[in-house]
């Protein structure tokens, strides 16, 4: 067997508690699609938010609120374009960064975007249920029902993902 041959044959050999016997491109591979994937899902929603609120700037009602909602729906519409543009990078990350052999580092920098995209889906989605709930009650409970909310949320996307993987995932040896 020449060296070559070995060295792939233990790149395809799992590590301990891996359970996959993969290449690093075949899991580079599998991680993008995976990715991808989820990707659809956040982009999905973002860009249903983001457009709607496009819309209401032309609504009869927009001429009414306050200097503090418009504020308010301002940092909103920002929030999501910006969500919007982090969901969407893995794009052209993968188109201009195809064919270069460095798809590891494509997925490292795909998913950290991503990350950063929800991270700011979540402050779109907190500051557009804040203005949707003062325009619609003008309560002051508003901001202790939308911490509510953030903190479900919180307890959603980061919590109970990084508890899982504390308790579940192998440790070295």
């Amino acid at each position: 067997m020449t060296a070559q041959a070995e060295a792939r044959a233990e790149a395809e050999v799992p590590e301990a508690g891996r359970g996959r016997s993969e290449s690093e491109e075949e899991r580079a591979d599998r991680q993008w699609n995976e990715l991808m994937q989820e990707v659809r899902v956040a982009q999905t929603g973002v860009q249903i938010l983001f457009g709607f609120l496009l819309t209401v700037v032309f609504t009869p009602m927009f001429d009414e609120l306050s200097h503090t909602d418009t504020n308010i729906y301002l940092t909103t519409v920002v929030l999501g374009a910006l969500a919007t543009g982090a969901l969407i990078s893995p794009v052209p990350f993968h188109r201009l960064l195809s064919g270069r052999r460095i798809k590891k580092r494509t997925v490292e920098w795909a998913a950290r975007m991503t990350f950063v995209g929800l991270m700011l889906l979540l402050a779109t989605l907190t500051s557009a249920l804040f203005l949707v709930l003062r325009t619609a009650t003008h309560d002051a409970f508003v901001p202790w029902f939308v911490a509510g909310v953030v903190g479900w949320y919180v307890l959603c996307w980061l919590i109970l993902p990084l508890w899982a993987r504390a308790r579940y995932s192998e440790r070295e040896e």
